[in-house]
């Protein structure tokens, strides 16, 4: 029997790890399965651009995994049964289970509400491709004057408010940001972003939360007023896992996530590993690793790495778990990348301008291409699973 390995989400995490997977594992040892709720691979560091009219690549994952060997199932996930070692899915065929002997959990994570009244029925987002189309429906609806609001002083808050802002031209696009904008930057970067934002014609409340929002505004709640006009509210004031991996009896952190160990395997059910937004690791400052695209490339290397070497009798590597720097586009032609610290904190020097912004596609680019061809560049050998790795009394192959 062959050893199952079930990777749930093929977002930036899942997709790459799939791939990495089915390059270097044999397929006389190895059956891989990846379950995703749409056909295709959706570029999340791009739906700003998608949101604000421009077009992008749309890649079938059917497409990108022909020929791996990996077999795509479309189906959303409803559970995890973690002592069975199974998935309970729902697709076009109805409700299934999905048995696997080791699960990669790569789900990824939607826009958080934070419980404010109001967002889910009037707010729009960016977190998904729907999401991003139902955005672009509405900002097609607006003519000249328009108002919109972007709440969040994030990079998805920054990039989202100037991307619209270049495209439309032609409507008031306001930021609502918690505290002071860019304070996370060095102070050469936080005046190139005032810079940006001055010269999009984007207005920016600082030191300003929003308690409610409502057909047409966002109630405030500081001296920017009782509230903010807004035709359009958009929400990215932070990001929430689903509770699928907390109510499956796995152990999770209080945000959701799966808490591992340093080679992203599940604390408490060693066949169970985690990548992306899903995962509660521990960086090398020894901070969790925020929920970004960078995580996702970090966890999901660590990740296949020690999947691949426990199945085949090798020693698991260190990948490595830092941060290098922020990258923030301010439209098409401009941009900031930030260096930082070890311990995450912003150093002096800073590239911006349209270096910055060509680095930055460069970059956006590079990751669409992984995707799109995942057997580029990697070795041509498939390792053979050891005699390590044997068959309980289920019948079911699992790691020694």
């Amino acid at each position: 029997m062959k050893h199952r390995i079930v990777v749930l989400g093929a977002g930036y995490a899942g997709a790459f790890a799939a791939g990495n997977l089915a390059r270097r594992l044999s397929p006389a040892d190895t059956e891989i399965t990846v379950v995703n709720a749409v056909p295709d691979f959706v570029e999340r560091m791009r739906l700003h651009q998608l949101a604000s009219g421009q077009e992008l690549t749309v890649r079938k994952l059917a497409d990108v995994f022909a020929g791996t060997g990996v077999r795509l199932r479309l189906a959303r996930v409803t559970g995890v049964d973690p002592e069975r070692r199974t998935v309970s899915v729902t697709g076009e065929d109805g409700d299934a289970e999905v048995a696997y002997d080791t699960l990669l959990y790569a789900l990824g994570s939607s826009v958080a509400h934070h419980g404010v009244p109001g967002v889910v029925e009037y707010a729009f987002d960016v977190t998904s491709r729907s999401s991003a189309l139902r955005l672009r429906e509405r900002l097609g609806q607006l003519g000249a004057g328009g108002t919109v609001l972007v709440v969040g002083e994030g990079l998805t808050g920054i990039e989202t408010a100037t991307e619209l802002a270049e495209s439309r031209p032609d409507l008031s696009v306001a930021l609502a940001a918690r505290g002071e904008l860019g304070a996370w930057l060095s102070p050469k970067a936080r005046r190139h972003l005032r810079r940006a934002f001055d010269r999009l014609g984007v207005t920016v409340h600082e030191y300003t939360g929003v308690a409610a929002v409502e057909p047409g505004r966002a109630i405030a709640d500081s001296a920017a007023g009782p509230s903010i006009p807004a035709d359009v509210t958009v929400w990215s004031a932070g990001f929430a896992v689903h509770p699928i991996a907390a109510s499956s009896g796995l152990e999770v952190a209080e945000s959701g996530q799966i808490v591992v160990d340093r080679t992203m395997r599940s604390v408490s059910h060693p066949d169970v590993y985690a990548a992306g937004d899903s995962a509660y690791a521990i960086g090398e400052n020894g901070r969790p690793l925020p929920m970004s695209c960078a995580s996702a490339g970090l966890t999901n290397m660590q990740a296949t790495a020690a999947i691949i070497a426990r199945l085949t009798g090798g020693a698991v590597p260190t990948v490595g778990l830092k941060y290098f720097g922020n990258h923030i586009s301010l439209g098409r032609r401009d941009a900031i990348f930030q260096m930082v610290d070890g311990d995450v904190r912003s150093k002096s020097w800073y590239l911006g301008g349209r270096a910055a912004a060509q680095l930055k596609a460069g970059v956006l680019s590079g990751a669409g291409f992984g995707i799109a061809h995942p057997t580029f560049g990697m070795p041509k050998r498939k390792r053979r699973l050891t005699t390590g790795t044997v068959a309980d009394g289920s019948g079911v192959r699992v790691a020694a």
